[in-house]
């Protein structure tokens, strides 16, 4: 059996990284594309670093951390009244975001 390398955790980086872009898009509609730049390079880099140190125990803290921000996502969703899939009412969203509502 091969032994996995940095492969593994890059791997799983994708398939959040498509998985979340897929499902949530609704959500980061006007998200400036810099803060999604800034906020996946930080979760690939801490992912890659601590896989040198703790190898595979790195897989942790993307999926931790993606489960507590589905927790949380899902809980703002229910308190504020959006559909935690769909982002709808969308105008309401818009609203909470502090986003301008398109013409």
């Amino acid at each position: 059996m091969t032994d996995l390398g940095i492969e593994l955790e890059l791997a799983v980086l994708l398939g959040i990284l498509l998985l979340g872009t897929a499902i949530f898009a609704p959500f980061e509609v006007e998200t400036p594309p810099w803060r999604k730049i800034v906020k996946w390079s930080i979760v690939i880099g801490v992912t890659l670093a601590l896989q040198n140190r703790v190898g595979h125990w790195a897989l942790a803290a993307p999926i931790g951390l993606a489960a507590l921000g589905l927790g949380i996502h899902f809980v703002w969703c229910r308190k504020n009244g959006i559909h935690p899939l769909r982002a709808a009412p969308r105008r309401r969203y818009y609203q909470l975001r502090g986003w301008d509502w398109p013409d």
